[in-house]
């Protein structure tokens, strides 16, 4: 493996249906296409607590996003685990994702955000925007040459350092979801 030989997660999530929402599922698909060893991608609308045990048989994960607000073409972050991991029946942030594989599976893995700069999300279309597009590629070539080189250590800053207790998990259920 060119990397490091460690194990890596690429997880690409949003909506395709809602334009540059697709973003994150279309990095997955570009880093899938690719083919590299030692990397598993996986695409879905959103998070969920089942990610957990996924991220749990990797050593680093990626969480690749549309972003509304990102500096232009991306940014690429470290994540911390939340100490308080707070969602509902239907998505979790990646913070509580990277805390529930720690605190139930003793994953101890380096966890990353790409968020890559959208512009068009309030319409209905599987279409991105040529813009987003532009950025799109730079955020997948960025994240191979960073898989390929084996340079996470150098983006990993402050996430590293663990919180000093076990989360504490708010579980939000609506009256609905109970019939």
């Amino acid at each position: 493996m060119s990397h490091g030989g460690r194990k890596v997660l690429v997880i690409g999530y949003g909506n395709p249906g809602r334009l540059d929402d697709g973003l994150g599922p279309a990095c997955a698909a570009a880093i899938q296409e690719m083919g590299m060893d030692g990397v598993t991608v996986d695409a879905d609308y959103q998070l969920n607590v089942e990610d957990a045990a996924a991220i749990a048989d990797h050593d680093v994960v990626v969480f690749a996003d549309a972003s509304v607000d990102a500096p232009e073409p991306f940014a690429f972050e470290p994540v911390a685990p939340a100490r308080e991991i707070s969602f509902s029946t239907h998505s979790i942030e990646p913070p509580a994702v990277v805390a529930l594989a720690r605190d139930m599976f003793q994953a101890r893995v380096g966890a990353f955000a790409l968020g890559i700069r959208g512009y068009e999300f309030n319409a209905f279309g599987e279409r991105i925007s040529a813009k987003a597009r532009t950025n799109l590629r730079a955020a997948v070539a960025f994240l191979k040459g960073v898989i390929e080189a084996d340079t996470f250590d150098r983006y990993a800053g402050q996430a590293e350092e663990e919180p000093r207790e076990a989360s504490r998990v708010v579980f939000s259920v609506t009256p609905a979801e109970l019939n």
